[in-house]
């Protein structure tokens, strides 16, 4: 079995490992990785690994160094379990590597993996989804869109859900990571709540991002003394406290509330100097998801996402070029270009094991 590991205190450092696999325990059931996705997500894992336990879904027993999970589809290549079938093909969380041995259990959340060290983590990244036999390309989409659209859909549901904090525009950072993207098309749709949607991105990037036609405004991270004093949030994909830390002066009381996304720029994230305005709060997307369960009953929230990620995908080939790697070695250098902040957002990479 091949892994990527990744240094958990220098996160752009990787090597690949081959270690034996072992045989299975009754109960368990060992999936071959078919594909997974490599987004600025899987920096984000990494950055808050210790902080939030992405470190904890796939331990090594190499010290200080630790496997990013990753989203993609696996099929079942031996089962010592009655609850999965040889050759189930499931949608899920995953090591960046060719395969996993899961403890497979069914219940009211549907089928989970309910080895011991995962029992204590977040249900959402428990959770597998058996998929159909499809092209390639629906696999691909799932695994670069869904993670990444779901958690947009879930910040613009927060936000709904807290009438947007009063504010009358919406600054979002990052604007052309597929996350930032994915917020910014769900706000476009929500018109009628008569809220600004204000993009913030690089100048490399602000011509794709004006030409997505999701913003009101787009404006380069050197343009933030432009932002209109009116009552706003700020939701930040990226973590750099220079941009934040520049956007709280200029804005100050009139920022309402101030939310951590990702870490894309997770080298950049320590601010420096205590900020202006509200202290930030880090957005954790399956505390939103766990909110509408107790509020809607299960389902509800899910089928929204779906619907919502759905939308947005079938337009991916206007806005996304999608590129295939073969071989899991090849997850080192795409993941380590988007460490180093290197990627073109146009881009979606796929790794086949």
């Amino acid at each position: 079995m091949q892994q990527i590991l990744v240094n958990q205190n220098a996160i752009t450092e990787t090597r690949m490992l081959e270690v034996e696999g072992e045989p299975l325990a009754p109960g368990q059931a060992r999936l071959a990785i078919e594909s997974f996705a490599v987004t600025s997500n899987n920096v984000t894992y990494a950055a808050a690994g210790f902080d939030i336990g992405y470190w904890q879904f796939f331990p090594t027993s190499e010290n200080g160094w630790g496997i990013v999970p990753v989203w993609g589809t696996a099929k079942v290549v031996e089962s010592r379990t009655d609850v999965l079938e040889l050759g189930t093909r499931l949608y899920g969380f995953y090591p960046m590597a060719s395969e996993l041995v899961i403890t497979p259990e069914k219940g009211a959340a549907g089928l989970v993996d309910a080895a011991a060290h995962r029992a204590k983590l977040p249900l959402i990244y428990n959770q597998y989804t058996p998929v159909k036999t499809a092209p390639a390309s629906e696999d691909h989409l799932r695994a670069l869109l869904q993670p990444l659209l779901a958690t947009s859909y879930l910040i613009y549901d927060w936000l709904l859900d807290n009438d947007f904090f009063g504010a009358k525009q919406i600054i979002v950072g990052s604007a052309s990571s597929k996350t930032g993207l994915g917020l910014c098309s769900y706000l476009a749709e929500a018109e009628a709540h008569g809220v600004k949607i204000v993009g913030l991105t690089s100048s490399g990037n602000r011509a794709f991002v004006e030409g997505l036609g999701h913003c009101d405004t787009v404006l380069t991270y050197d343009q933030i003394d432009a932002l209109a004093h009116v009552p706003s949030v700020y939701v930040d994909m990226s973590g750099n406290s220079t941009v934040k830390a520049k956007l709280h002066s200029t804005l100050k009381n009139q920022l309402k509330h101030s939310s951590a996304v990702g870490l894309s720029h997770w080298d950049q994230f320590t601010p420096t100097a205590p900020l202006d305005g509200p202290k930030p709060q880090f957005f954790f997307a399956p505390s939103q998801v766990a909110k509408r369960r107790e509020e809607w009953g299960p389902g509800k929230i899910e089928a929204q996402i779906t619907a919502a990620w759905k939308r947005i995908a079938a337009s991916a080939s206007d806005w996304m070029e999608v590129q295939v790697h073969d071989g899991v070695a090849d997850a080192e250098e795409v993941y380590a270009t988007l460490a180093r902040g290197e990627a073109d957002p146009k881009v979606g990479a796929i790794i086949r094991p």
